[in-house]
């Protein structure tokens, strides 16, 4: 009580010694506060529950105020006060409850719980009222002593040890040391310079390259005599200057009898084709022939291919800039010559184009199964990843991997080159020539185009039929990627195959579509993505009604279920595009599922989208 006078007879003096019309509302404040704080004590000792816990509630709302207007420093002169006053009021309660309530102790045990803990809840409450009544004066310094909160994150840090401390203490673990930077190339700095008629003569200082004069993928023989280096190089050289590629090849026991062909170190200009059709982006796709004027290596002995790729003074035309690759090496009886005359292994070869993205497991299924099944036993298909291959889509190739129909190459490293398309010319040159003596007809399509003959004919015949042909195009037909057909219970619809719902072809007259196509590999120099340019002998068109192929366009990229509207009509406009219902692929994807079960089993029955 004494405590609580004495606040309020300062606070009254305090009033009476002030004019400013604020600080009298303040004081005011601070005055009831005290007067609040008389009244506490006064019901305590009477034992009025209800009035203390609104007279202390009120003091503390009072104390808050005053904090969040600006006044911390009236709220810690006023909590001062407050703090020794409540501790000996509650102490003047504590002891008459102990009288009144003798077993009290023994029915508050938690309450005694939370007392016990008082000093440390007292603490750090006087720690944050003094941080608040801290950050209240620093509003009143001057701006020019302002500073920022990284300036007391650096004061409340421990300082760095000394140098002999660190000699002293041994270092738990060693520290990483850094790899040393390899300087290959120290570049001396031209100055721009004053000539002596006042010129300013400046200067131009290179440093580093912005694309690879040549990136190798692979070589390959394509005879006794000649070879195919296949690889990416530099778009605006090929563009703007005139690079050249010379050919090398140095046999392993190399003599000096000029008559002996086979052993010399011969060199030829190569020639370069651009199949990419101007797609390239950085970089652009390069097939180098190689053709030597007699065989080489013909003897067995072994050698190696080089090729001299020179920039032809694209990118700076003070320089001639050339690299020496070492395209093919041979060692001693490696060589098969009876590779380029003996029938080939298959009689159709798949070369696939770059597979990237979230690929649908079922789709490759649906597409895998119908394949097989088309192009029969002397059959393969080789399938490039670029990311698209992930473990579900791997799970759905590994049974016709087991049976010798699948090769999978992991093509991802190209992504590192900014070329067309994930590279895909790139990828499809390379197949041509790796396979090119191993099958007689090879296939270039996508894994959402699905292949189709007519019924009273099969793919022996039309390609017997097309046999006089170096390559052939096939013709499109475009099929709905959304649209299915509802002829039964909507509940069954979902657990077709995509190939047996997906029946609403695109009727669009007047507009060319791309086509895709298959060569006669041996007799075809370079290609590209939907025909070659670079063949030796006849390329046909007129394929209609022969052979076509049906393209469910996006729906290998979706990893959910295709239909997004069920149509019960055979003939109907969306967008103003006009569909028509073709059930051919679904009249035949009965007779796949069959061989599917037939040939693997079920170990792709539970296949997801």
């Amino acid at each position: 009580m004494l405590q609580a006078s004495l606040v309020y007879s300062t606070l009254s003096m305090i009033w009476k010694a002030k004019n400013n019309r604020i600080f009298r509302k303040e004081m005011r404040a601070l005055m009831l506060i005290a007067d609040n704080i008389s009244s506490f004590t006064f019901s305590c000792i009477k034992n009025r529950k209800s009035e203390y816990t609104h007279n202390y509630r009120v003091a503390t709302q009072f104390v808050f105020s005053f904090f969040w207007r600006g006044r911390g420093s009236l709220c810690v002169t006023t909590l001062c006060a407050l703090l020794p006053h409540r501790r000996q009021t509650l102490k003047m309660v504590k002891d008459k409850d102990a009288i009144d309530n003798p077993n009290l102790k023994d029915k508050k045990m938690f309450i005694g719980i939370v007392w016990n803990c008082a000093p440390e809840l007292k603490l750090i409450l006087s720690a944050l009222l003094f941080f608040c009544s801290l950050v209240t004066l620093f509003q009143f310094f001057p701006s020019h002593l302002s500073f920022s909160v990284q300036d007391l994150r650096n004061c409340a840090s421990l300082p760095p040890p000394s140098s002999a401390l660190q000699l002293v203490t041994a270092p738990t673990s060693p520290s990483p040391i850094a790899p040393p930077i390899e300087i290959q190339h120290r570049h001396i700095k031209q100055e721009d310079v004053v000539l002596q008629n006042g010129v300013v003569k400046r200067n131009f200082n290179t440093y580093g390259t912005a694309a690879y004069n040549f990136i190798l993928m692979s070589a390959y023989r394509g005879g006794l005599d000649t070879f195919a280096v296949i690889g990416l190089s530099s778009k605006p050289i090929h563009v703007f200057s005139k690079p050249t590629y010379l050919c090398q090849w140095v046999p392993h026991n190399a003599t000096g009898n000029q008559n002996q062909n086979q052993n010399q170190n011969i060199t030829v200009l190569g020639s370069k084709i651009l199949p990419d059709w101007g797609y390239g982006r950085v970089y652009t796709v390069v097939v180098v022939n190689c053709t030597f004027p007699s065989s080489v290596g013909a003897d067995g002995a072994g050698g190696q291919l080089l090729i001299h790729a020179s920039t032809g003074g694209g990118g700076d035309a003070n320089f001639n800039l050339t690299d020496t690759i070492e395209a093919l090496t041979e060692t001693p009886g490696s060589l098969n010559a009876l590779q380029f005359t003996e029938p080939p292994k298959y009689d159709y070869l798949y070369c696939g184009s770059s597979l990237y993205g979230n690929l649908s497991p079922q789709r490759i299924r649906e597409w895998m199964a119908y394949h097989v099944k088309m192009f029969g036993e002397k059959s393969h298909f080789v399938i490039h990843d670029s990311g698209g291959v992930h473990p579900e889509v791997m799970e759905v190739l590994r049974p016709w991997i087991a049976k010798g129909y699948v090769t999978v190459q992991d093509i991802r490293e190209q992504e590192r080159f900014d070329g067309y398309y994930h590279n895909q010319f790139l990828i499809v040159n390379d197949c041509l020539h790796r396979y090119r003596f191993t099958t007689k007809w090879m296939f270039f399509f996508d894994v959402d185009e699905f292949i189709f003959v007519p019924k009273k004919s099969t793919i022996k015949t039309v390609m017997d039929s097309l046999s006089e042909y170096t390559q052939f195009t096939i013709e499109q037909r475009t099929m709905s990627n959304k649209l299915c057909y509802l002829d039964d219970h909507a509940g069954k619809i979902y657990r077709k195959w995509g190939i047996e719902k997906l029946v609403y072809r695109d009727t669009v007259k007047g507009i060319r579509r791309d086509r895709k196509y298959a060569v006669q590999p041996r007799n075809v120099f370079a290609t590209g993505v939907h025909m070659s340019e670079n063949t030796v002998g006849k390329t046909t068109h007129n394929t209609e009604g022969k052979i076509m192929y049906y393209h469910y366009h996006g729906t290998i990229s979706e990893r959910r279920e295709p239909c997004r509207q069920l149509v019960n009509k055979t003939e109907m406009k969306v967008g103003g595009t006009p569909y028509v219902v073709d059930t051919t692929m679904r009249e035949a994807a009965a007779a796949v599922k069959r061989f599917e079960l037939r040939t693997i089993g079920s170990v792709l029955i539970r296949t997801k989208q």
